[in-house]
């Protein structure tokens, strides 16, 4: 067995388990960006709804509600120590306090719509609040951003979940395509992101 179909079947037992807050669980876990599968959580959710076991509001909110939970324990670990780590490591990454800086300006323009979209691009969604925490946005504007930027996601895939039935899990692997995808692009980013540092670093 695989540590992928090993934790693809914890995931299944403890949901059937303790129910709603099985998934709560889960989504906590994956939005304090640990490698917790929300395509995974949230279709096998959808399925038990045909069941009986769930209602689909149920999920939607439960999942909603974890996703929350994890994001705002990401936002506090980068607001209380990611600054402070980056000042300290962030030259090995090419990253100094004037592009916080920079980064703490870009938030205050545009935090809300990066976190509301941000929670809707797999990858993304994970790991969107940790900078939002460094850049100190408003907690408040951070939670609300995160709960509306959630609830279509989890909806979305609960939703796959119902109408694919028995057949849930064989949309997994069109998702692992997206998160492919998604991975590209950041890398993408990341080197035109070093060119142009080494761009400035040269003309000074």
């Amino acid at each position: 067995m695989s540590i992928v179909e090993w934790g693809t079947g914890l995931i299944i037992e403890i949901i059937s388990s303790t129910g709603y807050l099985g998934i709560v669980f889960w989504m906590a876990l994956e939005s304090a960006c640990l490698p917790v599968p929300s395509e995974i959580i949230m279709p096998f959710s959808g399925f038990l709804v045909d069941s009986g076991t769930f209602t689909l509001l149920g999920v939607t909110l439960a999942g909603t509600l974890g996703s929350v939970i994890g994001s705002l324990g990401a936002y506090w670990a980068g607001k209380r120590f990611g600054r402070e780590v980056l000042l300290k490591h962030g030259r090995y990454l090419m990253i100094t306090e004037e592009h916080l800086d920079k980064s703490d300006e870009w938030f205050e323009k545009y935090g809300e719509v990066a976190v509301f979209f941000g929670r809707m691009v797999p990858i993304v969604r994970t790991f969107i609040s940790l900078p939002a925490g460094i850049a100190e946005m408003d907690p408040k504007k951070f939670a609300i951003y995160t709960t509306i930027g959630s609830l279509p996601w989890c909806f979305l895939l609960a939703y796959i979940g119902v109408v694919m039935g028995e057949k849930w899990d064989l949309i997994v692997p069109y998702f692992h395509i997206l998160d492919f995808v998604v991975l590209i692009g950041i890398a993408l980013f990341a080197v035109h992101y070093i060119r142009k540092i080494k761009e400035i670093r040269a003309k000074k």
